[in-house]
């Protein structure tokens, strides 16, 4: 299997790097990024600091494509910037991958996302959904995860308790945060199964919502290597 990667180092897309790199299953990951990767005779990087080019860079060999893709406000400099990123570049990837010939198609979204929602995140994200879901991949999975625990190099201080909590809640058991709040390896180990049942003829829909509860049996409770 050949899959491409994008968001390939944030905080759950280097989680599905590196579950990829580990998978016998998995021939070559393609990944785009702005810097170097981390080394792997499986990876091919893309790497160019201009990601408005990466589309024009897509591979054409890639069975499944994978977008962890994404921003903050602050990171990106206001809420426009960052659409830039979430959206606009979101889509582009996807427009691309589905001209290269890639049949299936995992994306990493958010809890609440809707393209009627009130707020300006959940829209853009529920906006972004449905326009990679009428491109009409063979199959397209939309993971929404809830609040993604793990570190972030930025954080803003009421994000920095929430994870916190879900941390502390989740040393004492999972069940305390699982319905709220997932581990960011968790995500990523039930992105790179959804897209590998897709590859592999398990998966009977042809478009998928994930949420908390299957991301966390996908990604835990059933994961095999």
């Amino acid at each position: 299997m050949e899959v491409a990667l994008a968001g390939s180092t944030g905080l759950i897309g280097h989680n599905i790097f590196a579950t990829l790199c580990d998978l016998n299953s998995v021939k070559t990951v393609q990944a785009f990024a702005r810097k170097d990767l981390p080394s792997s005779s499986k990876v091919t990087p893309i790497t160019s600091p201009d990601s408005s080019s990466w589309p024009s860079l897509f591979p054409s060999s890639s069975e499944l494509f994978i977008s962890a893709l994404g921003t903050t406000r602050a990171a990106a400099g206001g809420f426009e910037n960052q659409k830039k990123i979430d959206y606009d570049l979101n889509f582009a990837l996807a427009q691309a991958a589905k001209k290269a010939g890639t049949k299936h198609y995992v994306l990493i979204s958010s809890g609440g996302a809707s393209p009627s929602s009130p707020f300006g995140y959940a829209k853009m994200k529920g906006e972004l959904e449905q326009a990679v879901k009428d491109l009409d991949f063979d199959h397209c999975v939309i993971l929404r995860p809830g609040l993604i625990v793990g570190e972030r190099s930025e954080m803003r201080t009421a994000e920095f308790i929430m994870r916190k909590a879900a941390q502390g809640a989740g040393s004492v058991h999972n069940g305390l945060k699982d319905f709220w709040a997932q581990d960011a390896d968790v995500i990523a180990r039930a992105a790179v199964r959804a897209g590998m049942d897709c590859v592999e003829g398990k998966e009977p829909e042809k478009f998928r919502i994930l949420g908390g509860a299957d991301i966390i049996r996908l990604g835990r409770t059933e994961w095999k290597q």
